[in-house]
């Protein structure tokens, strides 16, 4: 690493969705301003242990605020940037959060979201939240102006404040971190907690898949707020000494012309765009492949007819990628699986006796395939069980939820993924992941609760009973569905539902139902359980246009 080099890069587009110019800032850059930004969040009274919001688009300023928190001990909470006040009220409550790093305005400069705003509004029913920093124009009274607080050079004086600091906060590598958030069965969104070396225990498997050198040019369009977005673009990125380039929101056209421009070593994209990059091969035209040469997907089945194309095309390798917030990592490359057919479906058994895979992590982690009617260990192919995992990788347990704690773990200390696998492969090597117990739908990689948004719907004027499903889409992978049995003499309206979602929830924009399923009843089998099964096949005709 080169003080002089590019550390952090903007998007080019950032007019698009905040305010000023996109900024480049080179190592020594970034390291000035995270002196002078743990500075000022000193002075503003916080101390180790204290927990800070996170609001922020993908920009050079999560770099500042993940980096100066972790050296004052400061334990960072990111959420989504289209999080409101629903989701953000139970996080706050959860938390006790002592601050917010955010911007005065999150969109385009003049229409946007007023998230700083938002927070002091919020602040007046969690007393906890004491300071609310923002940066950016148009500060609302009671909002700090990081802008305005930032000191302008280190001064010796400042220099050993910061060094006092440091060594009160006294921070190690066991100390947690960060607080991710998970949406899963349960209703509300669930706090993981990792520390230091959970999360650097992690670029392992994304460095040796990639085979990524020192000094590697890495292009994030993933939210930099959970285990996808933070493994690459914060853990690996330090490890290597790289360079990040921001990407917000995703927008197809500047993606591809930051891996035209921005000579890129490695990325990660959905595995509907990878297939759409392919059958139009004028999009890719002038990407250096003999630069960019392997591609992390996940989230979504591969196509094989994607990696092999790459592969024989353009000569870039697929890596399969399959994690959550929690800890669970498999990673297929072509290192353990050359065959792009095969890698397109299946994982190592990673952490089993008797294989030996390149990956390093693969040796320090243990998983299992577990029968969920008996709850014996799965050792034969093709029988479906939940894919369990042990190890230095996943979490210790949701914050301040012992009870949902205690679910997810089994007898053996197993972390349980609620996500079916078999096991397949000529020497019984491989997982292939089968689908999923748990009832989510997932929307162009982000995990939704059905939970959540059946009991919000529940209360929407005319709706009598309500259920959630997953529609395909070759984009986005799956968008909500709510299937509604409405009350006598009732009509529902898709639109009736997103407004009562928007303005009276406040839900998070991706939330909303994109389609509606007007039912009589519900289907339910014999002892009352919804029959999703069921809704799916009648929602899936929604998105052919045959409903």
């Amino acid at each position: 690493m080169h003080p002089h080099t590019e550390a952090v890069v903007d998007a080019c587009n950032r007019s698009d969705f905040a305010h000023g110019a996109p900024r480049r800032l080179s190592w020594d850059e970034l390291g000035d301003e995270i002196d002078r930004f743990s500075i000022l969040l000193h002075a503003q009274g916080l101390r180790r242990d204290d927990i800070v919001v996170l609001h922020l688009p993908n920009s050079v300023e999560q770099y500042l605020a993940y980096l100066a928190c972790a050296r004052l001990g400061l334990i960072v909470t990111p959420v989504p940037v289209q999080y409101r006040e629903h989701e953000l009220s139970h996080v706050l409550a959860i938390t006790q959060a002592a601050a917010v790093l955010t911007f005065t305005h999150i969109g385009k400069p003049g229409q946007g979201h007023p998230a700083a705003a938002m927070y002091l509004q919020l602040s007046q029913a969690h007393p906890s939240l004491r300071k609310v920093l923002a940066w950016g124009p148009q500060v609302s009274d009671g909002v700090l102006s990081i802008d305005a607080l930032l000191p302008g050079k280190m001064t010796p004086e400042l220099r050993a404040t910061l060094v006092q600091a440091e060594i009160d906060a006294a921070v190690t590598a066991n100390d947690v971190f960060s607080i991710c958030w998970t949406s899963g069965t349960e209703a509300a969104p669930k706090g993981v907690p990792r520390s230091h070396n959970e999360w650097l225990i992690v670029p392992p498997n994304i460095i040796e898949a990639a085979e990524l050198k020192p000094g590697a040019r890495l292009l994030n369009p993933f939210p930099f707020v959970n285990m996808s977005g933070l493994s690459t673009a914060l853990a690996t990125w330090l490890v290597l000494g790289g360079t990040v380039v921001q990407h917000h929101p995703f927008n197809l056209s500047i993606f591809l012309k930051q891996l035209r421009e921005e000579q890129i070593d490695y990325t990660v994209a959905a595995p509907a765009i990878l297939n759409m990059l392919l059958q139009d091969e004028t999009l890719l035209a002038g990407i250096d492949f003999k630069r960019l040469r392997r591609m992390g997907s996940g989230s979504a089945p591969l196509s094989d007819w994607m990696v092999r194309g790459f592969a024989e095309k353009y000569g870039v390798q697929i890596v399969n990628y399959f994690g959550s917030n929690e800890g669970a990592a498999l990673s297929g490359s072509d290192l353990d699986i050359p065959d792009p057919a095969l890698r397109a479906q299946y994982f190592p058994r990673a952490g089993v006796d008797g294989f030996d895979w390149h990956i390093s992590t693969t040796r320090k982690i243990k998983t299992r395939l577990v029968d969920l009617m008996t709850g014996d260990d799965i050792t034969q192919a093709g029988q479906v069980g939940e894919l369990r995992f042990s190890g230095p990788t996943v979490f210790s347990g949701y914050f301040r939820a012992p009870e949902v704690t205690a679910r997810t773990f089994d007898a053996q200390a197993f972390y349980c993924t609620g996500d079916l696998f078999e096991i397949a492969g000529d020497r019984l090597q491989f997982y292939r992941y089968v689908g999923r117990s748990k009832d989510l739908v997932i929307r162009g990689g982000v995990n939704i609760s059905s939970e959540e948004i059946e009991g919000l719907l529940a209360a929407c004027p005319g709706v009598r009973e309500v259920a959630v499903v997953g529609v395909p889409d070759h984009i986005l992978g799956e968008k909500i569905c709510a299937c509604v049995v409405p009350l006598e003499g009732h009509k529902v309206s898709l639109e009736q539902l997103v407004r009562f979602l928007r303005e009276q929830q406040r839900v998070a924009a991706y939330k909303l139902p994109e389609y509606l399923l007007p039912i009589t009843e519900l289907p339910r089998n014999p002892v009352g359980k919804i029959l999703k099964r069921e809704l799916r096949e009648q929602a899936k005709l929604l998105s052919k246009g045959k409903a």
